[in-house]
């Protein structure tokens, strides 16, 4: 299950003004090297239980997982969504924008009992350009991700990921109050995955590159109390 980020270049070469830091931020929200950033600490988010064994979130470090991330781009599945195919200096363009930005989106590996199984880029919704063209809210939260093996796709395991994923964001960010994504609306496996974790699917967006399924997950009402 993949989801593509046609925006990714655009999104990274957006810059704070003044009055998205004084409505959106706090002091203590400025990037820093050693992991702090507009999403908070991701790295200390922590193990969540699945049904599928113990996942957590890795921010990527390029060095270390570069061949796997380029690897998993090339797959065919993956490629149609993502369109990243080539060497793999073309993943390490579209991951180190993100690692060297201001800290709005974050490249992750999805590792499941030790072993890492998934890409994500967990992203500030409200700072990317999918609020040019939607609705958004203060501190939303996006998910872009896709499976990297074969084997571990159409049996369900996308949608518990996606619903471990989308709690830890809302556990670890209280001020979010939802968690989006925009799969192609070609991507059915995706969509659906999003749904049976939770997702409403809100709207079709035409986005840069694809026409997007809007799906959208709110904090229940017990949880903002």
């Amino acid at each position: 299950m993949a989801s593509t980020d046609a925006s990714a270049d655009d999104t990274l070469d957006l810059h704070l003004p003044a009055e998205f830091v004084a409505l959106y931020g706090r002091a203590g929200d400025a990037p820093g090297r050693g992991g702090d950033d507009l999403l908070g600490r991701i790295a200390d988010w922590g193990p969540a239980d699945t049904p599928a064994g113990g996942f957590h979130l890795a921010p990527v470090d390029l060095e270390r997982d570069l061949p796997l991330i380029a690897r998993w781009m090339n797959d065919p599945a993956v490629a149609a969504y993502w369109e990243l195919t080539g060497p793999p200096s073309v993943t390490e363009d579209h991951v180190r924008a993100q690692l060297t930005g201001d800290g709005r989106s974050v490249p992750c590996l999805g590792v499941l009992d030790g072993v890492p199984m998934s890409y994500w880029e967990i992203y500030r919704a409200d700072l990317d350009p999918l609020a040019r063209y939607c609705g958004v809210r203060p501190q939303d939260t996006g998910l872009h991700l896709l499976i990297g093996e074969d084997a571990d796709r159409g049996h369900g395991l996308g949608t518990t990921l996606i619903r471990a994923v989308t709690d830890l964001v809302l556990t670890s960010r209280p001020a979010c109050t939802r968690v989006l994504a925009e799969p192609d609306v070609r991507n059915a496996p995706s969509v659906a995955a999003f749904l049976a974790a939770g997702y409403r699917h809100a709207a079709e967006v035409d986005l840069p590159g694809k026409r997007a399924a809007l799906m959208i997950h709110e904090r229940a009402p017990r949880e903002s109390a």
